[in-house]
């Protein structure tokens, strides 16, 4: 068990954070309106100032996070179509230095995509056309403002996927997964971003637009600039364009959920599996029986029966992507047998799903999750990377801490709870403030957690980025050298600090 002990002694600390200063920047006015409706079309133009005058309610999904968490102060939301539309109002931002807070479909955890200040917000959801898809080599170039799950839909049929798979694949948009490099529920199978996007379309803080939307394989010429951008979170340019390598679709694909009767099964039934299902295995998604129930109570479910599941404390979700079903089947019935058959099982019991329908029912446990947590409160969401052996024991010292506190029940935090990618390390931490969010929540966690964290040579984020939530934070995960080096790469790419300012780098 982790010790309380050691971390959480400076919480208060951060309880109230200062304010970050734009003292650098100005204001949109109604002159610099003027000058992007000869850009834009009216219709591609939000704004609560004069003669346009849009409603708060209208600005509002653009202003406030999905989670309710972060509200922005934009007066101006911009919609461009293409790159040169970018180009042409970075350019004139960069001479009345307006600052910039590129936004995608706004689904991000850590307030990234929000105008923290006196930021215009420029979304890039009217820029959704695919300029060409090759189903030989499985190379797909798209705007940055592509839905993910319409850009699944568009090359389904040439039978290819997306290498990315998200719970928000309806709503978040390809240049967002790459700004922010998401990984997701295919990333044990297909890595991360940084493999599989081959070239990029990027508008730089002054307005240039650097073209490296490259469909090649392999190019080892020079700096590899793209890479800089996937994961920057909009901080050194906007993302216009994206050339993705996509994988062939599976012929087959099964799965299984099974329960476990405690934590410390999770990684031996990890090698099992492994060395067991080898070239097949796509996912190992993992959730604690906190996470299992809250999805039961809202419906998802049940996958297993009740009084087999019994005491159960954490389940597993394991999915197979191959050529042969045939194949595939006799693996993991093999897998099965020996699992229940083991004189010291590691599993309580299981269900090996047997129609597309129970594959699909199988994953809206997991895939479900992330609402479910929204309807029960408020989440204080940390997504970190810590060692496998340490998931469980995160999740318990972050409850023993809220108990400690006074703070755990109805009247302030009603569940903490943990799930996550084993394959990859990612655990999702959640905890629920039933009344809503509070300061005094807030600085119970916080530093408590990254301390925690830091202490087990983690990661302060694992896939959601750093935004405006964590930047505060970066420090247990970077050191002084790395910190000051990522400032020198954000001065040399935007010296006016106007590409989504206070975001990244405090």
């Amino acid at each position: 068990m982790l010790s309380l002990s050691t971390v959480g002694r400076r919480a208060t600390l951060w309880s109230v954070r200062a304010s970050r200063p734009f003292s650098h920047l100005n204001t949109v006015t109604t002159e610099d309106l003027a000058y992007f409706s000869k850009v834009l079309p009216p219709s591609n133009i939000l704004s609560t100032l004069p003669p346009i005058c849009t409603s708060h309610d209208d600005m509002a999904p653009y202003n406030v996070d999905w989670m309710g968490k972060y509200h922005g102060k934009a007066n101006t939301i911009l919609r461009p179509r293409t790159a040169h539309e970018v180009s042409e109002i970075v350019k004139h931002c960069a001479s009345r230095r307006i600052g910039i807070v590129p936004q995608g479909g706004n689904t991000g955890l850590v307030g990234g995509s929000i105008s923290l200040d006196k930021e215009l917000v420029l979304n890039l959801g009217a820029m959704s056309r695919v300029r060409s898809f090759d189903p030989v080599s499985g190379i797909l170039v798209a705007d940055a403002g592509c839905i993910l799950q319409s850009l699944s839909d568009y090359i389904a049929p040439h039978n290819h996927i997306m290498p990315l798979d998200l719970g928000a694949k309806g709503s978040c948009q390809i240049g967002g997964n790459i700004s922010t490099n998401a990984g997701g529920l295919r990333l044990l199978r297909y890595g991360s971003l940084h493999g599989s996007v081959l070239g990029l379309e990027v508008v730089l803080p002054d307005g240039t637009i650097l073209d490296q939307l490259s469909t090649l394989r392999k190019d080892n010429t020079g700096y590899d600039l793209k890479q800089l951008f996937i994961g920057a979170e909009g901080t050194l340019g906007i993302v216009t364009g994206v050339s993705i390598l996509t994988p062939p679709a599976p012929q087959a694909t099964n799965n299984v959920f099974l329960a476990l009767p405690h934590f410390d099964n999770v990684l031996p039934l990890y090698q099992v599996v492994k060395r067991q299902l080898g070239e097949i295995m796509s996912a190992f998604e993992y959730m604690d029986r906190t996470a299992y129930d809250m999805a039961l109570s809202h419906g998802l479910g049940p996958v297993l029966d009740a009084k087999e599941v019994g005491d159960a404390r954490c389940f597993v979700l394991i999915e197979t992507s191959g050529s042969n079903e045939e194949h595939d089947l006799d693996k993991l019935n093999m897998l099965l047998e020996s699992l229940m058959s083991a004189d010291e099982p590691l599993i309580l019991t299981g269900t090996l799903s047997q129609s597309p329908g129970q594959f699909e029912s199988l994953w809206a446990v997991r895939e479900g999750l992330t609402e479910c947590v929204q309807k029960e409160g408020k989440p204080y969401k940390y997504d970190v990377s810590v060692p496998l052996s340490n998931f469980q024991n995160v999740v318990d010292a972050v409850l023993q801490r809220m108990i400690s506190m006074g703070l755990h029940g109805d009247h302030a935090v009603s569940k903490v709870m943990g799930y996550g990618h084993i394959g990859d390390g990612n655990l999702h931490l959640n905890v629920i403030a039933k009344r809503g969010y509070s300061s005094e929540i807030e600085s119970a966690l916080e530093p408590f957690i990254y301390e925690l964290v830091a202490s087990q040579k983690g990661s302060v984020s694992a896939e959601h980025g750093i935004g405006s939530m964590k930047t505060h934070a970066l420090h247990y995960s970077k050191d002084n050298v790395n910190i000051e080096w990522m400032r020198k790469i954000k001065r040399v790419f935007d010296p006016l600090d106007i590409m989504n300012p206070g975001k990244v780098l405090s």
